[in-house]
């Protein structure tokens, strides 16, 4: 039986499902919506789904769900207000765990084979890794109007004249040539994140803005310090050492941004301040850089820069451990492929069964692993009615029908 959250757990379940930015799902009428919580959680909710959600009313009751951390998580909202796939609810009263899932995930059919391929390119280049995957390139349609990827210095020297209205210093490096030696160069290297201090009278942020964590926090940093081998006892003064040989150089305003190319660092774009007369860097200057490290990733495998790291993508079978009609989870031993299976990495998924093969794509949203095994639950994207359809009933051996409609959890 389902039981509910009590008020400080279920604060705390919202404020997650706003920080890490984790999916929400719906069902209605045989299609699965996919919404994100646009602002932090209060007396309403701000939600924005993947598209218009077809027949929406005001006044409408959403059955709603999430899994966090392998918790299933249902509530129930009313609708306010709606606009396109924009939707403003009433915050839940309570919110449900410990599901009955008997309908939702289900051990593999005997008779299913379920064979995964990477989607688009995949590459093992010799550059620092994080455990994060960076779209190659996808996104950037809107952003790159106007400009030729296969013009890298012309992008560069864009770049270049944009930077010299905010920056007195600005320095690209790529780290083909040599390794991340400096703290930021590190950090930076090892987190996949800005490290940004807009005031070194101050430091850096306690706090990170984006819904997709992109800054090297004060916290982070102290962190750093302490894997670097600094006694936590003394983490506070080489904190402080640290910011004020900044100011003692003469910079007041620092940032390095890395240049992302799926799970790999390849460098970096470092701007500063050492002159009177500018304004510190702010989130809208750090905006634009991380749009150019971007177009600059993109820009160089557009002109074969990665071409000798590309890998071939073949089939490979992994243990499916369990399926619903939305997203199954397979485990693969660790090994360099598994390592590769990262949050946001797309799949293509053949299930073959002795009635229908389907074909579909699916997107990994968690991962965790063990001592030999890794384990990732994925969700499909986009699959057709007729074969959602065909999945349910044959996993679940009854017909799909609108009842069934808020027992199809959709769980992975």
């Amino acid at each position: 039986m389902a039981t509910p959250i009590k008020r400080i757990e279920k604060d705390f379940l919202l404020k997650v499902l706003y920080d890490e930015q984790i999916p929400v799902m719906y069902l209605r009428d045989r299609t699965e919506y996919i919404l994100i919580l646009e602002k932090p959680a209060k007396a309403e909710l701000f939600l924005k789904a993947d598209r218009p959600i077809n027949r929406l009313k005001n006044r409408d009751k959403l059955d709603l769900m999430f899994d966090y951390r392998g918790q299933v998580i249902i509530f129930s909202v009313v609708v306010d207000t709606f606009k396109d796939e924009h939707l403003v609810v009433q915050a839940p009263e309570f919110l449900y765990k410990n599901l009955d899932r008997s309908y939702s995930r289900v051990q593999n059919p005997a008779d299913f084979l379920i064979q995964f391929t990477f989607k688009g390119d995949r590459y093992s280049l010799g550059y620092p890794k994080v455990s994060e995957f960076e779209p190659s390139g996808d996104d950037l349609t809107e952003l790159m109007r106007g400009m030729d990827p296969k013009n890298l210095s012309g992008l560069v020297e864009q770049m270049a004249s944009w930077i010299k209205g905010y920056a007195n210093g600005y320095k690209l490096v790529i780290f083909k040539d040599q390794k991340p030696v400096s703290p930021e160069e590190r950090i930076v290297a090892e987190t996949g994140k800005t490290f940004f201090m807009p005031n070194t009278l101050v430091g850096f942020p306690q706090a990170d803005p984006y819904p997709k964590k992109r800054l090297i926090t004060e916290e982070h940093f102290k962190r750093y310090l302490e894997s670097t081998g600094v006694d936590l006892a003394y983490v506070g003064e080489a904190y402080t050492r640290f910011i004020k040989a900044k100011y003692d150089l003469g910079i007041s305003s620092d940032a390095w941004v890395p240049i992302l190319f799926q799970e790999y660092v390849i460098g970096y774009i470092h701007v500063w301040i050492n002159k009177e007369g500018r304004l510190p860097f702010d989130f809208n200057v750090i905006d634009t850089l991380y749009q150019f490290a971007k177009i600059l990733a993109f820009s160089l495998r557009e002109n074969g820069y990665f071409e000798k790291g590309k890998l071939k993508n073949e089939p490979f079978d992994g243990k499916v451990i369990d399926i619903s009609a939305s997203g199954m989870l397979f485990a693969y031993p660790q090994s360099g492929l598994s390592s590769a299976l990262l949050p946001d990495s797309e799949l293509a998924v053949k299930i073959s069964s002795p009635k229908r093969v389907i074909s579909v794509n699916a997107r990994i949203v968690r991962r965790y692993k063990d001592s030999s095994q890794g384990y990732f639950g994925i969700r499909f994207i986009d699959m057709a009615p007729e074969d959602m359809r065909f999945l349910f009933e044959y996993i679940y051996g009854k017909p799909f029908t609108d009842t069934d409609i808020n027992l199809l959890s959709g769980q992975v």
